[in-house]
């Protein structure tokens, strides 16, 4: 057997025994959980900051956890490293591409999903509102028009494009007096996905203030239920928007019937709303507008088509190799069709910081100084260990203030 066969079979059988994607990242997942967000910081930023075929999710985690510290410009930052890696492996080498049919999907660079190229931008837009740096948010926001175009052109499916990409972007056109942009972007986010709760209203008072008389006229007569807020209109009031990232998307392990598929799990939650706690004022729940957890199990089960037939042709391909190898070493070509056949495991790589949905809470508030209390509540609406105290926050008129929370347990 020559060496560089030897060399072949013996990569393949260590890479079959080397850690998965999941299990490197499990224990900075879990400092999270548990509010240790500096030791979660220490593990993951080695690994974002190294070259690999799986530097692009380590930069995801990174920055997601980097935003969960309230570090928010070195989140972006690592955002911005992922964007530009996205762009720069928009490709696979033809000998990555043969050793992946040889062996795993996890040896070629990992280029991200259509939704997680999206939420990129999403998440660099929600770093800009903490750090009121809105024109800069602004900016993220069309960079996810020009991402979903090409995704459209690419003809991947309506969920994918993400709808709260487009809500987020009204929210910020809204409290920049672009009214007309705003009612644009709920528009979009409606056509896309029609159950946020908030867009009745968004879409008469945006149609309303763009002077838009026929589709405000439409939209009343879409959703009688909705009546108008007077605040709505009145110059001396803000409104206070929370954006809440809700527990944690499914982990992606390898399915319990066969290691070459790839499997979700759903990863229970013990909060699953939240309630804003104005003092002096009152309270108000959150509200869902964007089930991530839905999004990544549907991607996966619309890929499974494309996995299927790629591992049929990658089985041939493992079958053709071992046998030519055989017939000049019997012996080689049983260990390499044995080391082929071990090394063959699904790939579990996926931005596995991402929340399970997103929430938003909000109201309509006078000009002034508050003081914020976030409360996770369970299912049956008791407390749960989720608590953010004491923020204080202050309402401009004609404007919207944000803020960001990630409930973690």
């Amino acid at each position: 057997m020559k060496i560089s066969q030897l060399s072949l079979y013996l990569y393949l059988l260590i890479f079959a025994a080397c850690a998965t994607y999941q299990s490197k990242v499990a224990e900075s997942r879990k400092e999270l959980k548990n509010g240790q967000l500096q030791e979660a910081l220490t593990h993951l930023k080695p690994l974002a900051e190294t070259p690999s075929d799986d530097q692009l999710v380590y930069l995801l985690d990174y920055g997601t956890a980097l935003q969960i510290a309230g570090k928010f410009k070195e989140s972006n930052e690592n955002f911005a490293k992922a964007d530009k890696l996205i762009e720069l492996n928009d490709y696979h080498s033809v000998s990555k591409i043969a050793m992946a049919t040889l062996g795993s999907e996890e040896m070629v660079q990992y280029k991200g999903e259509s939704y997680e190229k999206i939420l990129i931008n999403v998440y660099s837009a929600l770093n800009y509102l903490m750090l009121n740096q809105f024109d800069e948010a602004m900016v993220e926001v069309r960079r996810v028009n020009d991402k979903i175009n090409k995704i459209r052109q690419e003809g991947r499916k309506n969920y994918e494009l993400n709808p709260f990409a487009h809500y987020l972007g009204g929210l910020i056109y809204e409290s920049d007096g672009k009214y007309d942009d705003a009612y644009i972007s709920y528009s979009d986010s409606y056509k896309l996905d029609s159950a946020n709760p908030f867009l009745p209203e968004d879409l008469i008072r945006s149609a309303k203030k763009s002077k838009r008389t026929d589709d405000y006229s439409s939209w009343k007569n879409e959703f009688p239920q909705v009546t108008e807020n007077p605040d709505w209109y009145d110059k001396n009031k803000g409104e206070l928007v929370v954006l809440i990232q809700q527990g944690w998307g499914p982990e992606k392990h390898f399915s319990p019937v066969d290691q070459r598929w790839p499997k979700l799990y759903a990863v229970p939650s013990l909060t699953s709303e939240t309630k804003m706690i104005i003092s002096g004022v009152g309270e108000r729940r959150s509200k869902m507008v964007y089930n991530v957890e839905k999004v990544v199990i549907k991607t996966l089960d619309d890929d499974v088509g494309w996995m299927i037939a790629r591992k049929i042709g990658a089985t041939a391909a493992k079958a053709v190799a071992a046998d030519q190898i055989r017939q000049k070493n019997e012996l080689a070509g049983f260990l390499a069709a044995i080391a082929m056949r071990v090394s063959d495991r699904a790939d579990l790589r996926q931005w596995s910081t991402l929340p399970k949905d997103f929430q938003i809470a909000r109201t309509w508030l006078p000009a002034g100084q508050y003081t914020l209390t976030l409360q996770g509540l369970n299912g049956s609406g008791f407390p749960t260990p989720d608590l953010l105290e004491n923020i204080k926050f202050s309402v401009r008129p004609g404007h919207k203030t944000f803020l960001s929370w990630r409930s973690l347990r």
